[in-house]
Parts: structure tokens; C-alpha cells; sequence
């Protein structure tokens, strides 16, 4: 089991690196079915472990110079806020309407990249400013209600106002650490955290966070996007299934 986790930890870090976040549905799915935690500890034991991770490819992104800390600052303005909101709220929303909620979210995200992945057309320029702010709003709902990353609508967001993958990943893990910070303390005074489990996983994201910017750093940025946009977007469509599944 100890392998396995580390194992798992560092899938998990790499493709919080490679997708600019997303992975605190992953690490609720290893922690809930692999390891057994229950949902409140696994909620609390998400938050937890993604903080490190986040913060050494935080670091490696920000070295590369592909961090853009003004799109970054747009989504947090919001997000913050929004995790507190979301985390005290969180007791009194039924389980079932949450779930349909971010299914639903997830769906248009996923297929809004996949139009711009797939048009002929895609316009470059970015989105107004309050999109920027209705995406902090949904990322920090997802933090706080349900221990969720909140990374798929900050890379969506990041996306849609202009950036590339590799500036949006950067990026998105920056807002990804501040968000884990708060949503972390708010969920610690309602749960357990598992501390073998976290600190296992922490292991395996450490090494994996720690290896991918550099590596996402040799590669064409377009090339890179073209290729990864698609996946993101398939994989928000993914969950928004297994949400409700």
C-alpha cells in the first residue's frame, strides 16, 4: 500500500503541473477508494497534501517565467472569499445538489475547450474582466465546499482570457496555493486528517510536482496547448460524470 501511494502521489503531482490543477478530485478518489478515508477526512486530507506539491511546481513554474501573477490576482480576488463562503456553507448543502452543480459546471467548461480546440476560428483575445471573477468564484466554491482543488475552472478561465498552457499552468498553480492554504485551515477544524495517508501521497506529488515544469518547459507552447486543451477538456467532461454517476 505504501508504494502504491507514492506511486499515485506522484501521477497526481505531475498532472497538477501539466493541467495547472485539478487534482484534489484525484487525491479524494485515492482516499476514499484506495485508502478508505471517509469523505470528511478525505476532504480534509486533500487539501493538505496538495499544498506542498503545489508550492515546489509554484516555485519551478515561477523560475521558468512563466507565472502571470495579474491574471493570477483577477481569480483570487474572488476565490478567496468564495472558499470561505463555500466551506461555511458547506454543512447545510445537500450532497446530491452539489454534486449535479458542479457536474453542470464541469460540462460547459469542458465543452467550451473543446469548441476552441476544435474551431477554425477561436478569437485570441481574452475575456472581460468579470469572467476572470465568475471563474474565481466557482474555483473557491469548489475549495471550500468539498475539498476540491478548484483547479479546472482557474486553467479554463486562464485559458479562455488568452494564455497559453505553459503561462496558464504556471499561473493557475500560484492561485492553486492559496487556495489549498485557506481551504486547508477552514476544513481542518471539521475533519481528520489523515496523516499516514496525506504524508505518503505528499511524498510521491513532491518528486512529480517538482519534475514537470521542467520538462513542460522544453516543448513548443503551442504545440503543447493544442495538444493538452482537448484533454482538459475531455477530462472535465469526465468528471462531471463521475460526479453524478
Amino acid at each position: 500500500m505504501t508504494i502504491v501511494l507514492i506511486l499515485l502521489g506522484f501521477l497526481v503531482g505531475a498532472f497538477i503541473m501539466t493541467m495547472g490543477g485539478g487534482g484534489g478530485a484525484f487525491y479524494l478518489g485515492i482516499m476514499t477508494g484506495v485508502a478508505h478515508l471517509s469523505p470528511s477526512t478525505a476532504t480534509a486530507t486533500s487539501l493538505f497534501t496538495a499544498i506542498p506539491a503545489l508550492a515546489v511546481g509554484c516555485y519551478s513554474h515561477y523560475r521558468t517565467g512563466n507565472m502571470r501573477l495579474h491574471a493570477g490576482n483577477k481569480i483570487l480576488l474572488t476565490a478567496v472569499p468564495a472558499t470561505i463562503v463555500g466551506s461555511l456553507a458547506a454543512p447545510y448543502i445537500p450532497e446530491l445538489i452539489y454534486s449535479w452543480a458542479i457536474a453542470i459546471i464541469f460540462v460547459v467548461l469542458g465543452v467550451q475547450m473543446l469548441r476552441q480546440s476544435f474551431a477554425h476560428h477561436v478569437k485570441k483575445t481574452g475575456q472581460p474582466t468579470w469572467f476572470a471573477y465568475l471563474l474565481g468564484i466557482i474555483s473557491g466554491l469548489m475549495v471550500g465546499i468539498a475539498g476540491l482543488s478548484g483547479g479546472g475552472p482557474i486553467m479554463a478561465g486562464l485559458m479562455l482570457m488568452g494564455l497559453d498552457m505553459p503561462h496558464a499552468a504556471a499561473t493557475s498553480s500560484y492561485a492553486l496555493v492559496a487556495l489549498s492554504i485557506v481551504g486547508s485551515l477552514l476544513h481542518a477544524t471539521q475533519g481528520t486528517i489523515a496523516w499516514t495517508v496525506g504524508g505518503l501521497l505528499m511524498l510521491g506529488s513532491l518528486v512529480g510536482a517538482a519534475i514537470t515544469p521542467r520538462i513542460l518547459n522544453r516543448f513548443d507552447p503551442r504545440l503543447l496547448t493544442a495538444i493538452l486543451r482537448p484533454v482538459l477538456g475531455i477530462l472535465l467532461i469526465a468528471m462531471a460524470i463521475n460526479q453524478v454517476w
